[in-house]
């Protein structure tokens, strides 16, 4: 007697899914009850794409040289892991579920992978620019909670790109450029000159950006400044302002962090044009941007 197609299914399923099973059980005994959850919850689902996908013992260990190259490559100045969890949209999707919409507090976007702690502080209308080139932008605006409190002493944490597209950590001479924090002032106001953002491909050299190349997908970001906001009762907030009118935002976002209420207008300034501090430009454009900080309360 032949078994049929059905059977023979049958049997390969039941096969796999003893085996899902007894994976899942193998963390009954965690103490933790959300380590136990995140465990259980991690090993159906990876289960399920290899079952779904019919993953070969060849594909999946390509998958594994690819996360080694990841480690490999990742360093105390450059985060692969980052980086491949913001291709993935993995970490925007985090941030969705983590910061929750509330009220008109400002949205979240990515950290991305060119955070480092430490940065130098400036005083309020100082420049973060620290020696990187670019088109200087004076950027202001007020720090509040959603009842519309200044927030005083905030905490700004800004970083960005100069106008070649890296960031300094990307260059090897230890430079520190293009990053600063500086904090809000009695009546929540804050100021400081930084750079126009460019728009600049992500790291393409790793295996991150080999990766990006055979799916054929661009590694280009939209212009942006990157914020981090911290304040005492009041959730931190990590963000970017993007530039309106930028061709990028049609082309789209490598790591999909843009958001319509983020996109700001960086208003271009003729040489000539008097500055908000006074500072002699020279004869160049400059621009400026509003950006308000809304933040939500830490308990929501």
């Amino acid at each position: 007697m032949h078994t049929t197609d059905t059977e023979t299914f049958e049997e390969q399923f039941a096969i796999e899914q003893r085996l899902v099973d007894s994976v899942v059980a193998s963390f009954d005994s965690t103490t933790d009850p959300r380590l136990k959850e995140l465990m259980q919850s991690l090993t159906r689902h990876l289960h399920a794409f290899i079952r779904e996908v019919r993953l070969s013992e060849n594909e999946w260990s390509n998958a594994i040289a690819f996360l080694t190259a990841v480690g490999n490559i990742t360093d105390d100045r450059r985060q692969e892991f980052i980086l491949l969890s913001d291709v993935l949209g993995l970490s925007m999707q985090t941030i969705a579920v983590s910061n929750p919409a509330y009220e008109d507090a400002t949205e979240s976007t990515v950290f991305g992978p060119f955070f480092v702690e430490d940065a130098p502080e400036v005083t309020l209308g100082g420049d973060i620019a620290g020696g990187a080139t670019g088109q200087p932008c004076w950027i202001e605006g007020t720090v509040t909670d959603t009842a519309g409190n200044p927030v005083p002493g905030a905490r700004i944490e800004v970083w960005q790109n100069d106008e070649d597209g890296f960031y300094d950590v990307q260059y090897s001479d230890g430079r520190v450029s293009g990053r600063a924090h500086l904090f809000s002032d009695a009546h929540g106001r804050y100021r400081f000159w930084g750079m126009a953002p460019v728009p600049y491909p992500i790291p393409s050299d790793g295996p991150v950006g080999k990766m990006l190349a055979a799916t054929n997908r661009s590694p280009m970001r939209v212009a942006h400044l990157h914020f981090m906001v911290t304040a005492d009762g009041l959730r931190t907030l990590v963000t970017h302002i993007f530039v309106a009118g930028d061709p990028q935002l049609e082309r789209g976002d490598s790591v999909f962090g843009v958001k319509d209420s983020l996109i700001k207008d960086f208003v271009e300034q003729p040489p000539g044009t008097p500055t908000p501090d006074g500072r002699h430009i020279g004869d160049r454009n400059w621009a400026r941007c509003e950006f308000d900080i809304v933040l939500a309360p830490e308990q929501i």
